[in-house]
């Protein structure tokens, strides 16, 4: 029981670099939008994106405790995840997620998505807690994926945000890239010249809506292997077969897109 719940904590868990530490290079700029904008732009994008990284992390952390099957109530409510996410994002930073002016676009983005951590882990209480199971398949890509839902559903005409990965490492059909989102993951994140953790960024219009889109790369840690690894093709413990890959390798994206018209 200890090895399958050690086994569920390495789940789709992606290692990335700090967003304050990201390079990125911008391919296209929309008319009207200043370089100061885009930089602006871009630091909300990646500072979004830090948060969720840091909400998969607690989920990580706790994955022993989630699998416990002698623990029922486990004490790991959405406050104390949201606490120990919003610790985890200061680390990472140096500031803290909830001191953005709530009235502005970067506050509500902030603390709309502070909110969706908080929910879905409210929500997931029953299977937290549930005695006698071991394995419960609440591991940071379901949670991530839960997040980005609900924070579609408080904020879809500002914001978008998907955890995405090649077309080949896709275990859920919702993840699957968008045309845009697999050329760049093709001709950039995969190409030998891409620097390693560098994000990509682009902004585009179609019609009358401008929007700005962020592609930030993760790679496998080496936790990730017990279901990403080898051998290829062996049922992990979630139930799909492993790819077979490398720590380093290229393993997910979080796409963001921020939409410029609604600002």
């Amino acid at each position: 029981m200890n090895s399958m719940m050690n086994a569920g904590r390495g789940v789709i868990l992606i290692l990335a670099v700090s967003a304050v530490f990201f390079s990125f290079a911008a391919a296209t700029s929309v008319p009207g939008q200043t370089q100061n904008d885009e930089q602006a732009e871009m630091k909300l994008a990646l500072d979004l994106a830090k948060l969720l990284q840091s909400a998969r992390t607690v989920i990580s952390n706790h994955q022993n405790l989630i699998n416990d099957p002698e623990v029922g109530d486990k004490g790991l409510t959405g406050e104390r995840v949201l606490a120990e996410t919003i610790e985890q994002y200061r680390k990472a930073t140096g500031h803290d997620p909830r001191d953005f002016d709530p009235q502005s676009r970067e506050g509500r983005l902030m603390r709309a998505e502070l909110d969706a951590i908080r929910e879905v882990v409210d929500e997931s209480q029953t299977l937290i807690n549930e005695k006698g199971l071991g394995f419960k398949g609440f591991i940071p890509a379901v949670f991530g994926r839960l997040v980005t839902e609900r924070l579609r559903d408080k904020v879809a005409t500002e914001l978008q945000i998907k955890i995405t990965a090649p077309p080949p490492l896709v275990r859920n059909r919702k993840a699957r890239p968008d045309e845009w989102e697999q050329q760049i993951i093709e001709t950039k994140f995969l190409s030998p010249d891409w620097t390693r953790g560098q994000v990509y960024s682009e902004a585009q219009k179609n019609g009358v809506q401008s929007v700005f889109r962020v592609m930030v790369p993760e790679y496998y840690a080496a936790s990730c292997l017990t279901c990403h690894g080898g051998p290829k093709g062996e049922i992990d413990i979630t139930g799909y077969p492993k790819e077979g890959a490398s720590e380093g390798d290229l393993g997910g994206v979080i796409s963001i897109t921020l939409f410029r018209n609604n600002q």
